[in-house]
C-alpha cells in the first residue's frame, strides 16, 4: 500500500511539474519579441478599392473569427480550449484602436502584434503573401469599419497544446512565415493556375503549406483532419473533377453525394468567392503534385 501511494504521489508530482513547465515555457514563447522589417504600403481611399478590401475580408476567412462586422466572436470552445477573437473595429474592447497602417501590415502579413509579440491562433500565414495592393485594400476596409462594441481577445489553451507549442510541435504564424520574402507582384485576376495559387494561400492554415491536409495543429480533438487537396492517396479532389462540381461544393458545403462537409471548413467565407477566384483555385489544385494525405 505504501509503495502504491508513493507511486501515485510521484505521478501527481510529475504531472504538476509538467503542467507548470509547459505553462511557463509556452508563456515565455508567446511573450517573445519577433523582429520584423515592415514595409510601407499605400492605403487607397477610393470606393472601388475599399469594396475590394471588403471582398477579401468576406472571402478569405476573416469573418470566420472576427465576424461580419469585425466585432469578434467565440471561435473555439471545446475540449478545454477557448479562443475568442477580438473586436477589430474601434469600438469598446477593440484590439486595434491605436493601430496605424504599419501595425495592420505587421499583424496581417507577419503574425506579429505592434508590441513585437507573436499573434496566437490567427493564421497570418494565410495572408503573408498578399500583394501590396490587396493588403492596402484590406487595411482600407478595416480602417473604415463602424466602431462597435465587441469581444475582448481571450485564449485559454489546454495543457497538451501548451506543451506542444512550447517544444515546437505546434507553431504560431510568426514561426511559419518567411519574413524575408518580398511581397508578390500584383497580377490580373483570371481563371489561371497562377491566380489560383495566389487564392490558395488562404487555405494553408488548415490544409498545410503543401495542401495535403492532415491533423490541424492545435485544433480540438473533435475537429476532423483537413482534406488532402492534392491528387495523392485519399484526395478529396477526386470528387470534384470539374470546376462546376468544385463551385457547387464551395457554395453549398456539401459533397456531390449530398453529404454535409464539416462546418470547420469556412464555407460562409469561401462560398462568397466570385467565380473567377473559385475557378482559378480549382485550376491550381489540379496542377499540384500528388502527396499522401498529411504529408507536409
Amino acid at each position: 500500500m505504501r509503495w502504491t501511494l508513493r507511486i501515485l504521489g510521484a505521478l501527481v508530482l510529475l504531472g504538476l511539474l509538467v503542467g507548470v513547465t509547459a505553462h511557463l515555457l509556452s508563456t515565455r514563447k508567446m511573450q517573445r519579441t519577433v523582429p520584423v522589417d515592415v514595409s510601407a504600403i499605400a492605403v487607397p481611399n477610393d470606393p472601388a478599392r475599399i469594396a475590394h478590401g471588403r471582398y477579401l475580408y468576406s472571402t478569405r476567412g476573416c469573418t470566420e473569427c472576427h465576424g461580419a462586422t469585425g466585432t469578434g466572436k467565440t471561435v473555439i470552445d471545446s475540449d478545454g480550449m477557448l479562443v475568442v477573437a477580438p473586436n477589430i473595429t474601434r469600438g469598446a474592447n477593440s484590439a486595434t484602436t491605436a493601430y496605424q497602417v504599419v501595425d495592420w501590415v505587421r499583424t496581417i502579413r507577419h503574425g506579429v502584434k505592434p508590441n513585437g509579440q507573436p499573434v496566437i491562433v490567427m493564421p497570418s500565414e494565410d495572408y503573408a503573401r498578399l500583394t501590396d495592393e490587396d493588403t492596402g485594400a484590406l487595411v482600407a476596409y478595416l480602417q473604415q469599419l463602424p466602431p462597435l462594441p465587441g469581444e475582448r481577445r481571450r485564449i485559454d489553451l489546454p495543457l497538451p497544446v501548451k506543451l506542444l507549442y512550447a517544444v515546437g510541435g505546434i507553431k504560431d504564424a510568426a514561426e511559419k512565415i518567411d519574413h524575408s520574402l518580398p511581397p508578390p507582384r500584383a497580377q490580373p485576376a483570371a481563371v489561371t493556375a497562377a491566380h489560383g495559387a495566389y487564392v490558395a494561400q488562404a487555405c494553408i492554415g488548415c490544409h498545410g503549406a503543401q495542401l495535403s491536409g492532415g491533423a490541424i495543429p492545435g485544433a480540438p480533438p473533435a475537429w476532423p483532419q483537413a482534406a488532402n487537396l492534392t491528387p495523392g492517396p485519399g484526395s478529396a479532389m477526386l470528387r470534384y473533377p470539374t470546376a462546376e462540381s468544385f463551385l457547387a461544393m464551395l457554395r453549398s458545403g456539401k459533397r456531390p453525394d449530398g453529404s454535409t462537409i464539416s462546418p470547420v471548413m469556412p464555407f460562409a467565407s469561401f462560398g462568397q468567392m466570385n467565380d473567377v477566384d473559385a475557378r482559378a483555385l480549382h485550376a491550381y489544385l489540379q496542377t499540384l503534385p500528388p502527396r499522401p494525405a498529411g504529408q507536409h
